[in-house]
């Protein structure tokens, strides 16, 4: 049986966004600029080097979480204002 309280919490929950293009580009673009943010840290050669660009792995990997992190929330917002 689903609490009372969850079924409230339910009906004040934003649409979800379907996958397409324009999600896809957004994604994708914000992932970009992280991987150009990280010319900016302190030490972006510290550990294994990626093979086609000038970082390491882990700066690599977390320029990447933190584009997807950053995408979600922007597609999040434009569909909150109806954008998309």
């Amino acid at each position: 049986m689903i609490s009372s309280i969850l079924l409230a919490a339910a009906a004040t929950v934003p649409a979800t966004p379907e996958w397409t293009p324009k999600v896809a580009m957004i994604i994708s673009i914000s992932c970009l600029v992280a991987v150009l943010l990280t010319f900016k840290i302190e030490k972006p050669k510290v550990g294994p080097k990626m093979p086609a660009l000038p970082l390491s792995v882990p700066a690599f990997i977390a320029a990447m979480a933190f584009g997807h992190v950053i995408g979600i929330g922007i597609v999040l917002g434009l569909t909150n204002i109806g954008r998309i």
